[in-house]
């Protein structure tokens, strides 16, 4: 089945999506399916910058090298722009993520759903390629996610599972697909342990391997929206 944006708001080209009867899983990219706090400081570092986990947050946390002062608020935009202009030489795959990814590819259909300024999509999508994560489709917007998941999964009697590593995220998808499995996932163990505690309903996976005993639970259960 091919779908269509049907979100005036948040227009997004879905035509390059085609999802089977299967489950589908949709999956965030930074922290989840690539590594982003780790290749952001050292992208940092090498701009004479550093990120402090002070608090599960970019803004107050990014200072000048020797430095406990934090860089302007305006700046951490700008920073992050020039981060993802030039991923494809920092970002690398989250421990376990594309062997997992691969083995529930056989289960379910995945589609890469990512926090990121669609402008970046074509540097992004060579990013998974070179790493083995060409079967997957992207779609890259600033958008809330739930109303796109919503979209993505329509009417269609199948479960359905989100992966990401932020609570927002996660919130906005059981909003608008109440149905869905969620699970909080994070690369990054240092920054993890200042991460606000899910809220009831969403599960914590230590790895990709525990997310994949959560998901392969669900799918034997049949849960659907």
């Amino acid at each position: 089945m091919t779908i269509e944006t049907i979100d005036p708001q948040h227009p997004l080209c879905f035509d390059h999506i085609t999802l089977t009867d299967r489950p589908l899983i949709v999956c965030d990219i930074d922290e989840v399916v690539l590594e982003f706090v780790t290749p952001f400081q050292t992208f940092l570092k090498a701009g004479g910058r550093e990120l402090l986990p002070r608090s599960f947050r970019l803004h107050g946390n990014i200072v000048p090298l020797g430095s406990t002062e934090p860089v302007p608020d305006a700046m951490v935009p700008t920073l992050l722009e020039d981060f993802f202009q030039t991923q494809d030489a920092w970002q690398t795959p989250a421990r376990q993520a594309a062997e997992t990814l691969a083995d529930l590819s056989g289960e379910a259909d995945i589609v890469f759903l990512t926090a990121m300024p669609p402008r970046h999509t074509e540097v992004r999508r060579r990013l998974l390629d070179r790493h083995g994560l060409s079967a997957y489709p992207l779609l890259a917007t600033e958008a809330p996610k739930g109303p796109v998941v919503r979209q993505l999964h329509d009417a269609r009697d199948v479960p359905v599972v989100f992966i990401d590593d932020i609570l927002r995220n996660l919130e906005s998808v059981r909003a608008h697909a109440p149905d869905c499995l969620l699970i909080r996932l994070m690369a990054n163990a240092e920054f993890l342990a200042m991460a606000p505690a899910p809220s009831e309903g969403i599960e914590s996976a230590a790895d990709w391997a525990d997310a994949a005993r959560i998901i392969r639970r669900h799918l034997q259960h049949g849960s659907h929206l």
